[in-house]
This record gives C-alpha cells, sequence and structure tokens, in this order.
C-alpha cells in the first residue's frame, strides 16, 4: 500500500516555528509522505498547488493563518477540475486569530492538527467568489466591510506579533471614537437594503477579525451567504461594536443586526468601498458574491459546529 502523500504550504512568517518542524518529523516517522513548501513571495502557493497536483499529492495542507487558508483555497478553486480530483485540504492554524479554525474546531497544536486530517475524511466545503469588474477572488471564510474592516488594516504587523489577538482588540477600541458609516445598496433574490452600515459580513465562516462573529449561524457547506449588517445607530455604535470587538457578543449582535442568507448578493455604492477577504483588502464600487457549493474538500473535525446539520450553539 502506498503511504498517503501530503504538501505543507508554510506561511514563511512560520517556517521556523520548532512546534511545526517536530510535528513534520513526527507524522513521517508514522509513514506520511509528507514535503514541505515555504512561501516567500506573490505568487508561490499558486506555483506550489499546480506542483503538488502534477505530484499526485493527496492533501494540501495550508500553514498559516486565514488568509493562508483562503491563498491555497483559491488556488485549487480556481482550477477547471471538480472538486472529487482535486486534492483534499487540511489546515495547520499558524495565524494571529485564526478565526476559521477557531470556529470549525480545528486544533492549533500542529501535532493535532496534522492528527485531524489523518484521522478524518475530506468533506464538501462550500466558498464565496468575489467578481469586481474584469477580476474574480475567492474567500474560504468572511468577506467583512466597515468597522471590523478597518481594524483589521490598521491592526499593525508588529503589534500582532507581540499581542497575538489582542492585538485586533486594541486597535479596535482606539476606533470606536471615529467610526463612518459606508454608503451601500445590497441586493439579492428577495432582498434589498440601502444606507449606511459600521459592519458588514457576508460568511461562509463565522468569524473574522479576531473574534468578531458577524455570522454566528453560518454553515460552510449549505451554498448560502450569511448576510449581516449592523446599520448606523445613533447612541448604540459604541456599545454595539464595542462588544463585537471584544468577542463578538451575539445578544448585541441580534439586537441591531439586519440578516439574509442569499445564494448570492450584490454590493453597489457610489464610490469604491474595502470588504476585507480573509486578510486580503479589496476596493471596488461593485461586489458580486456567489456561494459556489462543496468547491473543495476540506478536513474538519467529527463536531465540526459549521457543518449543515450541526447543532445550533
Amino acid at each position: 500500500m502506498q503511504p498517503r502523500r501530503w504538501r505543507l504550504i508554510l506561511n514563511g512568517k512560520a517556517a521556523g516555528d520548532d512546534g511545526v518542524r517536530s510535528a513534520v518529523a513526527a507524522w513521517r516517522e508514522q509513514g506520511i509522505d509528507l514535503d514541505v513548501r515555504v512561501t516567500w513571495e506573490s505568487g508561490d502557493a499558486e506555483r506550489y498547488v499546480a506542483e503538488a497536483i502534477a505530484d499526485g499529492v493527496d492533501t494540501v495542507i495550508a500553514g498559516g493563518g486565514d488568509g493562508t487558508l483562503s491563498e491555497v483555497a483559491t488556488t485549487l478553486a480556481h482550477r477547471d477540475e471538480p472538486a472529487a480530483a482535486l486534492p483534499s485540504l487540511g489546515l495547520l492554524p499558524l495565524g494571529t486569530a485564526n478565526d476559521f479554525a477557531s470556529a470549525a474546531g480545528i486544533p492549533v497544536t500542529p501535532d493535532d492538527a496534522l492528527g485531524l486530517i489523518a484521522a478524518r475524511p475530506a468533506e464538501p466545503f462550500d466558498l464565496l467568489r468575489i467578481e469586481t469588474g474584469d477580476e474574480v477572488q475567492w474567500c474560504a471564510n468572511v468577506a467583512s466591510g466597515g468597522f471590523g474592516t478597518q481594524v483589521t488594516v490598521e491592526t499593525h504587523d508588529g503589534l500582532k506579533d507581540l499581542l497575538g489577538g489582542l492585538a485586533y482588540l486594541i486597535t479596535g477600541l482606539s476606533r470606536l471614537g471615529r467610526i463612518d458609516p459606508v454608503q451601500a445598496r445590497l441586493h439579492g433574490p428577495d432582498f434589498a437594503w440601502q444606507g449606511g452600515f459600521v459592519a458588514l459580513g457576508v460568511g461562509n465562516g463565522r468569524q473574522a477579525g479576531g473574534g468578531q462573529a458577524l455570522c454566528p449561524d453560518a454553515r460552510i457547506d449549505d451554498g448560502l451567504l450569511d448576510v449581516t449588517i449592523i446599520p448606523e445607530l445613533d447612541g448604540e455604535i459604541a456599545a454595539t461594536l464595542g462588544a463585537l470587538v471584544t468577542g463578538g457578543k451575539r445578544a448585541a449582535l441580534e439586537h441591531v443586526a439586519v440578516r439574509q442568507r442569499l445564494p448570492w448578493l450584490e454590493i453597489e455604492s457610489d464610490a469604491a468601498i474595502t470588504l476585507n477577504l480573509d486578510g486580503e483588502p479589496v476596493q471596488a464600487a461593485r461586489f458580486r458574491i456567489d456561494c459556489v457549493r462543496h468547491r473543495l474538500r476540506l478536513h474538519l473535525p467529527a463536531e465540526c459546529p459549521l457543518r449543515e446539520g450541526a447543532a445550533a450553539d
């Protein structure tokens, strides 16, 4: 019997992580054919995924944060092959906040994360497909706009390295007195909304920006976007946004949110606005977001709360 073949695509910032090195060595000793490729510049993930497919690799593992997961998922998603013909996708969480891994219940310890991939079969997994003019991008977790996007964009890398997810809290609290609503028009099947929002989440996953649970009921395999709009609200902005930044309090979110579940959504504005696609800010005056059902296969815990049919929180 041929050994299982894995290819770990590792964010360059984690190349010296002793825990990763030990975990890779341990799983090689258990018979896994595990090679490592380290990203250094734009385009590396694309090249490494193409190489893995040509080599007949069984599983491609994204080693990094939400941005690395999205980058590796994107390189798989825009290929012509159907999901069943592509390598399965695994996640080794090594980012600042690990929002997707946290919501999905994926272990953050390297040995345990690789153990999950070894123990659990890959399952169908949706992706968000985002069109901006002639450009097409993909998103694995959450596309967010407004306050949360500014927090993520403005949080300094050095602060994240020093404080981890707490860095988002500090940056968010520093912005509470200067929240500017984003004016936009949103529509989808049997849904239309327009006005100013201070936070927007379009979720495949549930949280972004270091724990902001903008889409608390999202499922990653149901073929639907979970859309949450936090409109501008006089006298309630600081309290509501403060609760979101400090842990995404469900009660605060439900009190003010406009929520829909849609297969697709279009966002338009008179001026370019910014959406954060798993850590990658993108500016455009019009976005078309589609949920592409079961585009990839992902290794998930047996009790993953993000799967369709999982018990509600």
